[in-house]
């Protein structure tokens, strides 16, 4: 009854109007799976979809990588990363998942890793590939697949501490060809990106800055987006806002629709449940069904009919790690 109430009270106040949309709340809900396994707690880590299954990738420590099944609904566990990765958007191209804008160490003062990292799942094995140019080094940026290239977007350099950028940059992972584009409107970090249509945008994430006492109160509410046919970043006021402003969200496309869940703020202890949608064509917000455990630190992955997501922290910062796996049908 209270988040009924207060779900009201902020569609009506809010300033990003907010309507239902499928699935909606009336039909369908997150559901936690009772899986067989479960995936290794972690946060800060990377779930990707390859081959209609979830692969967990990363986080904080060195974990193995957990690989679910919807078919079987089995987790499993396979080879360790060669070194604690974190902070990064998985991306895969063709038959590999690339670990690119990624961090090692521990908080504050994370390093931001020198070489491409490619994981191939056929055979359970890790590759260093490309270096990555010194001057283009960063952690907690987004990354997505777009015609033949890799796109990184914003990130920071000095782990928690400073440094985050606007940087933009795309990487040919055939060759290693590294070029600099130019620099996204906003400042970012700890967020991710998606492609609808032929447009790259990156929603959510912060400004984090330890040194001033901001790890996560400045937080991002424009939404950047890049224009491929046109080469160039739309200006901000032909960019939505996101309704609810958090950083270590998840972010995925739908049926040409933008999906933001989960994060992180300081407007709360605990980690968000919001799932929020943009239509480009209606240029408007949808609410979809909350999640049944917020949590900040993972991913959001379509696989069939079906929105799923798993482990991450539980409430901002480092904790509670989470072992959990929730399901969102689409369609009936």
């Amino acid at each position: 009854m209270m988040r009924s109430l207060l779900c009201t009270l902020f569609l009506f106040s809010s300033a990003v109007s907010l309507h239902a949309d499928s699935p909606d709340s009336k039909k369908r809900a997150w559901e936690t799976i009772e899986t067989n396994g479960h995936p290794t707690a972690r946060h800060e880590a990377a779930l990707v979809g390859f081959q209609n299954k979830l692969y967990l990738l990363g986080g904080r420590r060195i974990n193995p990588v957990d690989v679910y099944d919807p078919a079987t609904n089995v987790w499993s566990a396979k080879s360790e990363t060669p070194l604690e990765l974190h902070h990064f958007q998985g991306v895969v191209v063709e038959d590999a998942i690339y670990l690119m804008g990624a961090m090692t160490g521990p908080y504050p003062k994370e390093t931001p890793l020198e070489k491409v990292v490619v994981y191939h799942p056929s055979e359970d094995r890790f590759d260093f590939v490309h270096s990555i140019p010194e001057s283009r080094r960063r952690g907690g940026a987004g990354a997505i697949f777009h015609d033949g290239w890799i796109y990184l977007v914003g990130g920071i350099t000095n782990g928690h501490i400073d440094g985050c950028r606007r940087w933009f940059d795309r990487y040919d992972p055939k060759t290693g060809m590294w070029e600099i584009l130019p620099d996204a409107p906003h400042e970012r970090d700890h967020f991710q990106a998606a492609i609808i249509g032929n447009r790259l945008y990156a929603a959510g994430g912060r400004v984090t800055s330890k040194r001033d006492n901001a790890v996560f109160s400045q937080t991002i509410s424009k939404i950047d987006v890049y224009d491929f046919d046109a080469g160039k970043w739309l200006s901000p006021d032909q960019c939505p806002d996101l309704p609810t402003q958090r950083a270590g969200n998840s972010v995925v496309a739908i049926e040409g629709k933008l999906v933001v869940g989960c994060g992180e703020s300081a407007d709360q202890k605990q980690a968000h449940d919001e799932v929020e949608v943009f239509d480009p064509e209606t240029k408007s917000w949808s609410a979809w069904p909350y999640m049944n455990q917020g949590r900040h630190g993972t991913g959001l992955v379509q696989i069939g009919e079906s929105l799923y997501t798993a482990s991450g922290s539980g409430n901002r910062g480092g904790g509670p790690e989470l072992e959990s796996t929730e399901r969102l049908l689409l369609k009936e």
